[in-house]
C-alpha cells in the first residue's frame, strides 16, 4: 500500500480506456478519490456501438461493458465529457478540483494514428492542451502517458530516458509534441510535471489490437499468429499491473517532479518467444511470418534503472508470468476451450 495515496483526489482524462481504467482501479485500492473523464468514443464503446460491426464486435462491447461495471463497482465517477472541447473539461475539472491529473486520452495504435492523423492529433493533443491549461493555474500534479515510440529506432539494446527522440510515424511524432507541450508548461508556468513512456503493453480487458492481444485472440480463434518479420525483434512487454504501479509511485513520490521515466518490464524479448509462450498454453496454434511493418521502429530494452532508483519502482510480471495471467483471462471471458466454433460462440 502507498499510504500517500489515501485521500489524494485524481481525476483521469481517458480513465475508460485501458490502461486508465486499471489505474482507476487500483487507486481505488489505495484509498485515492478517483474520477475518469472520458468521451468513450476511441476505441471505446460509443465506437463500437456507432461503428460498422465486425467480427469480434460483441466480445469486445462485453470487455468494455465490463471496464464500466468493474468502475462502477468501486465507486469511479465515470463522467462522460469530450476533452477536446475547451470549456467544457476546464469546468467539469473546476467541479471535481483534483490534486493530480493524469492525461491517458490518446489514440493508442501507431498504425491507427498514421492512416487517420487528423483525428489523432485532435483526441492526443487537442486534449493534452485542454488538459495543461485547467492544470496550470492550479499548479496541479500533471502526469503525462507518452511512449517507447518516442525513441524511434534504439541506437543501442537498451535504452535510458536520456536517448535521442527520433519517432517515426504520426504516433511517436504526437507523443514528442505532447512532452514538449508538458515540459513547457512545467517552465513557463511552474506546473509539476512528470511523464512515464511505456512499452508493448499488455492485460486484461484491452481492445487496442496489441501484439500480444491479437496472438491470444488468434490462438483461440484457431488462426495462425502473425509475425512481422523472423520473430528475433525484442520488444519491452509490460504487463498493465506492473505499468500501473509505476504511475502510483509517480504520482506519489516527490521525486518523480520534473522527471521523465521509462515504464516497462526492464527486459526485452523476441516476439517469437512470446509466440511460443502461447503456443505452449494453448498448443496446436501454428505461426506465419508476414512483411515487416516499415513504420515501425526497431526497438528493445527499455532501463527502467531510474525509476527504480528515485521511485522505488519493483516490475513483477516477466512474460512467463504476464502472458498466462492474461490466457487465464481469455479462458474466464470467453468460457470455452479454444477453436474458431468455441470463440465465436463465446464472443456472441
Amino acid at each position: 500500500m502507498l499510504t500517500e495515496l489515501a485521500g489524494r483526489r485524481v481525476a483521469i482524462v481517458g480513465g475508460a480506456g485501458f490502461i486508465g481504467h486499471h489505474l482507476a482501479l487500483s487507486l481505488v485500492r489505495q484509498g485515492a478519490e478517483v474520477s475518469v473523464v472520458d468521451s468513450l468514443m476511441v476505441n471505446n464503446a460509443f465506437a463500437l456501438v456507432t461503428g460498422a460491426r465486425g467480427p469480434k464486435h460483441d466480445l469486445y462491447l462485453r470487455i468494455l461493458q465490463e471496464r464500466i461495471r468493474l468502475l462502477s463497482d468501486a465507486g469511479v465517477a465515470l463522467l462522460v465529457q469530450d476533452a477536446r472541447d475547451y470549456h467544457a473539461t476546464g469546468r467539469l475539472l473546476s467541479e471535481l478540483e483534483p490534486d493530480v491529473v493524469v492525461h491517458a486520452a490518446a489514440v493508442a495504435h501507431a498504425g491507427r494514428s498514421n492512416k487517420d492523423p487528423f483525428s489523432t492529433f485532435d483526441h492526443s493533443l487537442r486534449t493534452l492542451e485542454n488538459t495543461l491549461d485547467w492544470a496550470r493555474e492550479r499548479r496541479t500534479q500533471f502526469v503525462f502517458l507518452s511512449s517507447s515510440m518516442v525513441y524511434g529506432n534504439f541506437l543501442t539494446s537498451s535504452v535510458d530516458e536520456a536517448h535521442p527522440l527520433e519517432p517515426i510515424g504520426i504516433y511517436g511524432a504526437l507523443k514528442v509534441a505532447g512532452e514538449k507541450m508538458v515540459i513547457a508548461y512545467g517552465q513557463v508556468f511552474d506546473l509539476p510535471w512528470t511523464i512515464v513512456r511505456p512499452s508493448a503493453l499488455y492485460g486484461p480487458r484491452c481492445i487496442s489490437q496489441r501484439v500480444g492481444q491479437l496472438f491470444i485472440e488468434n490462438a483461440f480463434e484457431g488462426l495462425t499468429l502473425r509475425i512481422q518479420g523472423d520473430g528475433s525483434e525484442r520488444l519491452d512487454f509490460t504487463y498493465a499491473d506492473d505499468l500501473v504501479q509505476g504511475i502510483e509511485l509517480a504520482i506519489a513520490r516527490p521525486e518523480s517532479r520534473h522527471e521523465i521515466f521509462n515504464l516497462t518490464y526492464g527486459a526485452a524479448r523476441a516476439v517469437g518467444e512470446v509466440a511460443r509462450i502461447v503456443q505452449q498454453h494453448l498448443p496446436g496454434t501454428e505461426v506465419e511470418h508476414v512483411e515487416r511493418d516499415r513504420l515501425m521502429p526497431e526497438r528493445g530494452t527499455l532501463s527502467v534503472d531510474k525509476a527504480r532508483a528515485l521511485l522505488g519502482y519493483a516490475p513483477q510480471n516477466p512474460v512467463e508470468i504476464g502472458f498466462e495471467k492474461y490466457i487465464d483471462w481469455y479462458r474466464d471471458v470467453l468460457g470455452q476451450a479454444p477453436g474458431t466454433s468455441a470463440f465465436r460462440a463465446a464472443a456472441r
